[in-house]
Order: structure tokens, then C-alpha cells, then sequence
């Protein structure tokens, strides 16, 4: 909105200038999230406590410090992430850019299906939440919309492929089938972010780390010069989502102002699902679905472990961790909750420098 209404007005006032460039409004945007998150979160936090006067409900097969250190700690504090970083983002961005609306559109779409499964887990009192099947057909719904929106707004010659790290030229064309990969990957971020979200602040950190990546590779595809030189595959208007990326590392700092351990407030699916969600159809926009694999390889490493997990006891009886997903294994092995967080924070930030390292190795 401010560049839509200052940036004509640099002709006459010089210093409105300045939000014709994508580095100063998505350096607006993080303080701007940051700060908006800070002032709501309190009220927020003290409205969700009297909503919930109980907290989450937390798992009795889960690991038996939850019961103590966690009861009565509220969910669904994901509101004050995404309406952070979605009034940030109408603020500081371009809203005739057909991919902030994109972007936004999969973020509050995966949010609503979220806030629904916490709402049910707390009128229910039980763990369960929203059908598991209604999840999973919205989350398709949402992110087939999304990807067909994209497609129709990018060049055909890039439109349905996928492009591979490492490789300059190659493009794989899957046609049709690009619409179902496209609402796959938004489908399978969201999630695997959700199944990451079990620790104060496991899932927060990552997801900003995320967010920083997919702002510099989105600032460098909606630039041609840049995109030329690191020969990667241009798409124009991807740029202004440098913006909506600014808004998710402030809404996350923010919140984990409140979510530090212990935390005040739990992300809960309304907060998990729709980052997950934003950062797969960021992805999918600037044509690097293969590389938020290893940029956000924390969460894939998660979903992994609850897969051979769930294969494993079906197949032969035996389980291969203490407990899925992963952070619950070193849980039950005796390892201090701040110590897993830290560890895997680490773990996020290097998978995350190789990530970006596929942008030179070429």
C-alpha cells in the first residue's frame, strides 16, 4: 500500500524514493512485523488464556514432562504470526503484484484450515482436531488454486517445469502434472513445518531462517540482471515477495519474543500450517521447489522420521525411534528440551547455507 501511494509521489518529494526499492521495503517490513507482532502479542496471549482456560491439550503417549511443564499453556498464538505478517506485507508491498496475492492467499487459506483443527482441539478437549481427510482436501483445494493462478501469470517457458539445483539449463516440463506437484509441495511444507512445531521454539527459528533464504533467492529471480549472471531462471514480478519474506522474519522474531522457552503462548496449527504453506508456494513462484527441500531440510528430516517411523511398526512390529518425530526421540533419550531446539536450530542454518550455495554451484 505505501509504495502504491508513495512511490508516484517521488517526482515531487525525493525521499518517497526510497519505496521504490525492494531492500529498503522489505527492511521496513521485518521492524514493521516485529514491532506490530510485539504490541498485539500480550493482548493476544491474555485473550487466548481466557479463551482457553485449560490450554492445549497435550498428548498422555507424548514424553511425560509435557504433562507438567506444559499444561495450561494456551495454542493458536500462530494469529498474531499470521496477522503480523499479512497487515505487514498489505503495508509494505505492491499490491498489484499477482504473487503477493498468491502468497497470501495460501498463508490465510492453510491458516483458517489450522485455526479450524485447534478450535476443535480445544472444544473437543482431545488431541485429534479436524479430520484428518477435510485437512488434507482443503490444504489440495488451496494449493492447486494457487499454483494454476501462478502458472497463468509466468512465461510458458518456465510456467510447469521444475528446475534442478546445480544444473543451469535443465528444466523438467511436467505439463498438467506441474498444477499437482505445485499444490503437493505447498501441501507438504505446511505439514511438515506442523510436524516440526513440538518444542518452544523448534519450529519458529527455522521457518524465519527459511524465510531470509527464499527473500534473497526471490529478490535475485525478479531481478535479470542478477538472474542472468547467477544463471538462474528469471520470473518476473518474484521480487516483490523479498517483501512478504521481511514480514515472516519479523512476525517470527516477534513471536518468539513470546514462544522463547518456556513459552507464553504455542504456535499451535494456525501458525504452522500456514508459514509451512507460504514458504512452499514461495517456492513454487520462483521456481526453487527442490532447493526449499534442503534449504528447510530440518523439516524434511522431521516428516522422514515420522514416515519410517509409522512404516517400520506397521511392517515389522518394531519402532525405530523412542518416539516420532524426531525431537521427541532425543526427548525421551534423557537431552534437555533447549538443548534439542539449539541443536536443531544449527542444523537449520547449515542445511540452509548449502541451500544457498546451489545458487553459485551451477
Amino acid at each position: 500500500m505505501l509504495y502504491n501511494l508513495l512511490a508516484p509521489l517521488a517526482e515531487d518529494l525525493r525521499v518517497f524514493n526510497l519505496f521504490r526499492y525492494l531492500t529498503f521495503r522489505s527492511g521496513g517490513a521485518i521492524l514493521f512485523a516485529f514491532f506490530l507482532t510485539l504490541v498485539i502479542g500480550p493482548g493476544m496471549i491474555r485473550w487466548l488464556k481466557k479463551l482457553q482456560r485449560d490450554g492445549q491439550p497435550i498428548r498422555s503417549d507424548g514424553p511425560e514432562s509435557h504433562l507438567l511443564t506444559k499444561k495450561g499453556t494456551p495454542t493458536m498464538g500462530g494469529l498474531m504470526f499470521l496477522l503480523s505478517a499479512s497487515i505487514t506485507t498489505l503495508l509494505w508491498a505492491d499490491l498489484t503484484n499477482v504473487y503477493v496475492w498468491v502468497v497470501l492467499f495460501v498463508t490465510i487459506g492453510y491458516g483458517s484450515i489450522g485455526f479450524a483443527d485447534d478450535f476443535l482441539k480445544l472444544t473437543k478437549r482431545n488431541t485429534k482436531g479436524l479430520n484428518g481427510r477435510f485437512k488434507l482436501i482443503g490444504q489440495a483445494l488451496i494449493g492447486l488454486i494457487a499454483t494454476v493462478i501462478v502458472v497463468a501469470h509466468q512465461p510458458a517457458a518456465i510456467g510447469t517445469s521444475v528446475a534442478l539445483p546445480f544444473f543451469k539449463d535443465v528444466l523438467i516440463n511436467l505439463g498438467f502434472g506441474f498444477i499437482i506437484f505445485g499444490a503437493l509441495v505447498m501441501m507438504g511444507a505446511s505439514n511438515a513445518v506442523n510436524l516440526t512445531d513440538g518444542l518452544d521454539g523448534l519450529a519458529t527459528v527455522p521457518v524465519m531462517i527459511t524465510a531470509a533464504c527464499f527473500a534473497l533467492i526471490a529478490y535475485l529471480v525478479g531481478n535479470q540482471i542478477f538472474a542472468e549472471y547467477l544463471q538462474l531462471h528469471f520470473v518476473p514480478g518474484s521480487g516483490e515477495l523479498a517483501v512478504f519474506c521481511g514480514a515472516l522474519c519479523g512476525a517470527g522474531l516477534g513471536f518468539l519474543w513470546f514462544n522463547a522457552p518456556p513459552a507464553m503462548v504455542f504456535m499451535g496449527d494456525t501458525g504452522s500450517l500456514s508459514m509451512g504453506g507460504a514458504l512452499g508456494a514461495i517456492s513454487v513462484i520462483t521456481k526453487h521447489e527442490l532447493v526449499l527441500a534442503i534449504i528447510g531440510g530440518l523439516f524434511v528430516l522431521e516428516t522422514v522420521s515420522v514416515i519410517v517411523q509409522v512404516l517400520s511398526f506397521k511392517t515389522t512390529g518394531k519402532r525405530v525411534f523412542r518416539m516420532a518425530p524426531l525431537h521427541h526421540h532425543y526427548e525421551k533419550k534423557g537431552l534437555a528440551e533447549p538443548t534439542i531446539v539449539i541443536r536443531f536450530w544449527i542444523i537449520a542454518a547449515v542445511l540452509a547455507l548449502i541451500g544457498l550455495a546451489t545458487l553459485k554451484l551451477r
